[in-house]
């Protein structure tokens, strides 16, 4: 049985920052809106939202979140912390495993 009322998701895409800086530029002009734009460019306007938001943040117009930089900083250090705690784990195994040789 068919379901009925329920909208297919969107594949993922990808846009390059080049085209999500056009994007923002058109929705910051004022002649259109966020909606307009979206619907002009076959988008979701919750995707458009979020680009207009991030280029205020990173021009530092917004303070009510994190920048590009930031963000990018903050992933760094996440998969740096991640591999930290995988090392800790390997070396305790290792103590563990030397502590049990006989002397």
């Amino acid at each position: 049985m068919e379901s009925v009322g329920k909208k297919r998701s969107r594949p993922r895409r990808a846009f390059t920052p080049e085209f999500k800086a056009e994007i923002v530029e058109l929705c910051q002009r004022g002649d259109r809106t966020v909606g307009q734009v979206a619907k002009d460019f076959d988008l979701t306007e919750t995707a458009v939202r979020q680009w207009v938001k991030q280029a205020e943040l990173d021009a530092g117009t917004r303070s009510d979140g994190l920048t590009s930089d930031e963000r990018a900083e903050l992933a760094r250090l996440r998969a740096e912390n991640r591999r930290l705690q995988q090392d800790v784990e390997i070396l305790k195994r290792a103590t563990a495993f030397f502590a049990l040789l006989p002397s």
